[in-house]
């Protein structure tokens, strides 16, 4: 008796916080590495081979993560002198399809996660530069053919574990009123079209391989949270350009007269409003409120353009950086070798480090090594 009483009045000493619902933690993994542009262009014959040695580097560097986004007319067999047919989008070419196996396989040998994407799909691209035969978001033709590149990719790798391999749907959904105007207006895409889009491409992956991890961008281009979504078996991807005339300073692909545009520093004046790290916070609050729903997130793309200033890229990446690993959220910087790299980046205001042959941005990399 004396025994229970002393274990009873032990119960009363413990601080009612303690029962307090523990805080909820991200689903998914905060992988942390670089995207690879192998399969990136439409053009097979234009893709940038991810070297050997890069993967190794990851790796070695403490990396764990590369996400590979894919333009499906590069691994098909079509007449590419003209613009492609809507019998032709699912001529898979098996030799093209083999290339993207090897660097998947290699990508894994390296323990490396690899988030599969398709960059451009049958029907959409946020990008212009190739006439698609119909609208992803419209054309039910189009959402059939989108949904047998996933079955194939499902079937191709039904036997790699999700914890080695994810499929993320389409990079960054957008409604732009002329596709083929790079700088044409448009805006996130009808909530009911993305659904219902993304629904039947899980569905279809889902029925092939019950486990496989599966994401979905932001809408908007990357950057709107789709609490719409929560309820499907999805994991969802948000971006880290935030803000945008920051880490796209100058890009011809942005801007139509890029040396017009005003310097750039942080924190950033936009209009009457300062933009700090506590800016960054708000802007991520919507992906931190997904968190608390229980759906996973991941940051599948993040970095600067090589014309904004290093030490402002530096500054402000540091805080974009920190706010997402105060939600355990991992990232993907663009590209591993090119202008928003580590390597080869192209920048005129970086004393480079000769690496391997190679022109290493050491700053740039220590600043992601810290977040590991």
């Amino acid at each position: 008796m004396k025994k229970t009483a002393f274990v009873s009045a032990g119960v009363g000493l413990v601080p009612l916080s303690s029962f307090a619902p523990a805080k909820p933690k991200n689903k998914l993994p905060a992988w942390k590495g670089f995207n690879l542009l192998d399969f990136f262009s439409h053009n097979p014959d234009q893709g940038r081979p991810t070297k050997p040695d890069y993967l190794k580097w990851i790796a070695d560097w403490g990396f764990d993560f590369v996400r590979v986004p894919i333009s499906y007319p590069s691994y098909l067999a079509f007449d590419r002198t003209r613009p492609i047919l809507p019998d032709e989008v699912l001529n898979f070419d098996e030799s093209r399809l083999e290339k993207v196996d090897q660097l998947v396989e290699r990508s894994i040998n390296q323990g490396l996660h690899v988030s599969l994407n398709l960059h451009r799909a049958p029907g959409f691209c946020i990008n212009a530069g190739f006439e698609e035969p119909y609208n992803l978001w419209k054309d039910q033709e189009a959402l059939d053919a989108f949904c047998a590149h996933w079955e194939m990719w499902a079937k191709r790798y039904r036997g790699i574990s999700s914890k080695k391999l994810s499929f993320d749907l389409v990079n960054e959904p957008f409604q732009r009123e002329n596709p083929n105007d790079q700088h044409s207006q448009g805006g996130p895409v009808a909530i009911a079209d993305y659904r219902r889009v993304a629904k039947a491409a899980l569905e279809t992956i889902k029925s092939i391989s019950k486990k496989r991890l599966v994401i979905a961008d932001g809408n908007g281009g990357g950057g709107i949270a789709m609490p719409e979504l929560a309820d499907l078996d999805l994991s969802q991807s948000c971006r880290g350009y935030y803000p945008f005339p920051i880490s796209h300073y100058k890009a011809g692909w942005v801007y139509k007269d890029p040396e017009s545009v005003p310097p750039v520093a942080w924190p950033f004046q936009q209009g009457e409003k300062l933009l700090d790290i506590e800016s960054i916070r708000e802007y991520y609050a919507p992906w931190k409120s997904l968190i608390d729903q229980g759906v996973g997130v991941h940051c599948g793309e993040c970095g600067c353009y090589n014309q904004t200033p290093h030490e402002v890229f530096l500054a402000w990446f540091g805080d974009v950086l920190q706010v997402l690993k105060e939600m355990e959220v991992g990232f993907g910087i663009w590209e591993f070798s090119g202008t928003f790299g580590i390597l080869n980046s192209g920048r005129k205001d970086v004393a480079y480090e000769d690496w391997y042959g190679e022109k290493l941005d050491r700053e740039f990399l220590d600043l992601l090594r810290s977040q590991i």
